[in-house]
């Protein structure tokens, strides 16, 4: 399978270039639906986000870089599909509910785009969730890529969105989106795992 190739291949790069540690990756569940809500800091993330765990995580991807020959079909095989720029497509909402209803997982960055402070994020992730009942699970990445300087991710416990279930509200989706991304800020102040 190309993604285990590649995600075998990559993983012994990232540990030579960047000491790459993943930690917590018990937490992800072994089946059904999963959201892997991290802060974004590179465009190495992605990687970053997949390379440990054992299920193949999907993201959405500029729909741009599939029209490139070659690499296109490449970030298909690797569970990537695409977004238009400029915001969120039905299509690509579709899709990520369906990946997320089928039992998958799918990676996400609620703040929509790198950012190191990682200040503000979108209600994507926490609707998302709340519509396809997948399990969140918060990671942080810690690190800037410089070659042979430390980088990790940290897995944190499953995010509890029980009394946010079955609100549509807009502040229901802005108490989940608070909520992710509180446990992701204590992940990269603390450097550890967050507990249930």
């Amino acid at each position: 399978m190309i993604y285990v190739f590649c995600r075998a291949v990559v993983r012994g790069l990232f540990a030579i270039l960047y000491r790459f540690e993943s930690v917590g990756v018990h937490n992800i569940p072994s089946e059904g639906g999963v959201l892997i809500c991290s802060n974004h800091i590179s465009v190495r993330d992605p990687i970053s986000v997949g390379i440990h765990v054992k299920r193949q995580v999907k993201f959405m991807a500029k729909a741009e870089l599939f029209n490139i020959p070659v690499f296109g079909w490449l970030v298909r095989q690797l569970g990537a599909f695409p977004v238009k720029r400029g915001g969120v497509s039905k299509d690509s909402i579709k899709t990520a509910l369906t990946i997320l209803r089928s039992g998958e997982i799918m990676g996400i960055f609620p703040e929509g785009t790198r950012n190191s402070d990682a200040t503000a994020a979108k209600r994507g992730a926490a609707s998302f969730a709340l519509r396809s009942g997948a399990t969140v699970v918060p990671a942080a990445i810690i690190g800037d890529y410089k070659p042979f300087r430390k980088v990790k991710i940290i897995y944190g416990a499953p995010v509890d969105l029980s009394r946010f279930e079955g609100d549509k509200s807009p502040e229901a989706l802005d108490g989940a989106t608070e909520l992710i991304m509180a446990k992701i800020h204590e992940m990269r102040a603390s450097g550890k795992p967050t507990e249930n």
